[in-house]
Formats: structure tokens, sequence, C-alpha cells
């Protein structure tokens, strides 16, 4: 048993946040509809369009019933939205194939479409409480300082990475779940990437990189994310006109949206080609 096990679970248990996927009658449903929208994305954005979507379409078959640019949609600005894709075709096989219920087992939840090995072992552990190894940036921050003493983890996750983090998973199956979301809230509030709060971490004194003197992580670049200017904001642009519009939309609108021409048909013809964006007609564009 790991020594870090009681303090940050006893932390968790005093400053969880409490979250509509987290709640006691949270579904396996609501679990996956989270972990896809939290990719690369904030809890507070997240937060009103979780609900929307559970609302709607409180089970797969619900979200499979509809179109793919109703779920694009409904997405709106969190952004990737090819996530939504992804989500509507892995609930349409779980409504076809799991009897509308999301399975439990890592390696059924890993044949469905859009999910990887974070997505599929964080299912499996948050919605249905079993034991894996949830690797996210939080978990592999927190790992990375308080059990290597460096700054940040290297920029993929590694081998050696994942037989420490299995070293110190607990062996009790519920106890492991708990932990797994103990140790990225912990990184979430408290191990920052930026101004970590290690005046208010539950294992200050047990942490290796603290004991080292906080020594600058000294890797290979890590990557910044930009926005302005980019093919994403730009993408973001064209699909906002058509998300807005309750039918197809003349060119003139996309060219309104955004003024640099050869990037903006550049971006509409890779949204065209994500199956975000579908040609309804002579120079008019709609969602699918």
């Amino acid at each position: 048993m790991s020594e870090l096990h009681e303090p940050i679970l006893r932390w968790y248990d005093d400053h969880a946040r409490e979250l509509p996927w987290r709640g006691p009658d949270a579904s396996a449903w609501s679990v996956m509809v989270s972990e896809f929208m939290l990719q690369q994305t904030p809890v507070a954005r997240v937060l009103p369009v979780h609900e929307i979507w559970l609302q709607r379409w409180p089970t797969p078959a619900d979200l499979s019933a509809e179109t793919t640019g109703e779920a694009v949609r409904a997405w709106g600005r969190l952004g990737y939205p090819r996530r939504a894709l992804r989500l509507h075709a892995a609930a349409t096989v779980i409504a076809e194939r799991h009897d509308n219920q999301v399975p439990a087992s890592y390696d059924a939840l890993r044949a469905l479409p859009g999910v990887g090995d974070y997505t599929a072992a964080a299912i499996a552990t948050f919605a249905h409480g079993r034991r894996h190894v949830v690797l996210d940036t939080n978990v592999r921050r927190v790992f990375a300082r308080t059990i290597e003493g460096a700054e940040f983890p290297s920029t993929a996750v590694t081998k050696a990475e994942r037989e420490v983090a299995l070293e110190v998973l607990p062996a009790d199956v519920p106890t492991a779940a708990t932990w797994s979301v103990a140790v990225m809230e912990l990184g979430a509030l408290v191990c920052t990437a930026s101004n970590p709060r290690c005046g208010d971490c539950p294992v200050a004194e047990l942490c290796a990189w603290r004991a080292a003197g906080h020594p600058a992580y000294d890797g290979p670049p890590r990557k910044v994310q930009t926005w302005a200017g980019t093919d994403r904001q730009c993408r973001g642009r064209l699909l906002a006109v058509l998300r807005d519009s309750d039918g197809p939309v003349h060119r003139s609108r996309l060219d309104a949206a955004w003024s640099p021409e050869d990037q903006r048909i550049r971006c509409l013809a890779s949204l065209i080609e994500d199956r975000l964006v579908v040609a309804a007609g002579p120079e008019t564009y709609a969602l699918p």
C-alpha cells in the first residue's frame, strides 16, 4: 500500500467537487458523455452543455435516433466537434449491440467508435467502479511530481509511467476507483500545471519534486495551444454560422464569417471531409 493513499483519499472526501457525472444517481451514459466532453475542455465549459445533452438525450438510443448534424449543433462551442460525431457513432453501437447500456468492460468500451485507451479506462472506472490505470494530464502530473520528482511528465505516456501508476493503484477494487478520481481531482485543483498550491497539498511532505527544490522542467518543449488566426478558429467560425442557422446557409454568409479566402476554402473543405458539414445545394451548406 502506498503512503500516498490515505492523505489523498482523505483530502478527496473533503474537497471533491459536486459534478453531475459523479453523483450517486449518475448513469453510465452521463459519465461517458462527460468523458467525451472533458477532453481538452475545462469543467466549467462542459457543465451547461452536459446538462442540456442529458436532458435531450438521456440514453444512447435517444442520441442515435438523431442526425449527426443535431449532435454537432448541440455540441455548441465546446470545440473539437469531431468528438460529437464520435459520441454519436458510439451511441449508435451501444443502442444496437449492447441493449442501450454502456458496456462495463474495458475491451467492449475500447471497441466503440472514438473510444481510446484513456476513455475506456475512465468509463469502466468511473461509471462501473472497475480497477484500471486512468492516466489523464492531471494524474500524470501528480505522479510525475510526487513520485518521479519532475515538474511535468513526458509528452507521451511511457511504459514506465504506466508501471508506476499500476504500482500505486490500490488492490481493493472500489478503493482503486475512488483513488483514480481523487488523484485526478488533486491535479485539477491543487497540483496544477502553473502556480501549484503546494501549501494546500495533502502529500506535500511526501512529494519528490518539492523535496528536490522544485526543479524546472528540462524535457522536450511542451505544446502551447494557440487559437487566434488558426485553422481551428476558422473552422469554428464557419461551423458556428451553420450551427446557429435553422437551415442551409449560402456561401456568402460563410465568406462574411472569415476574411482570408484561401484559409476559408481550405477549412470548409476539411469540415466537409470530416463530415461535419455537407453541401446542401449550389453554393449552400448545412450540418449533416
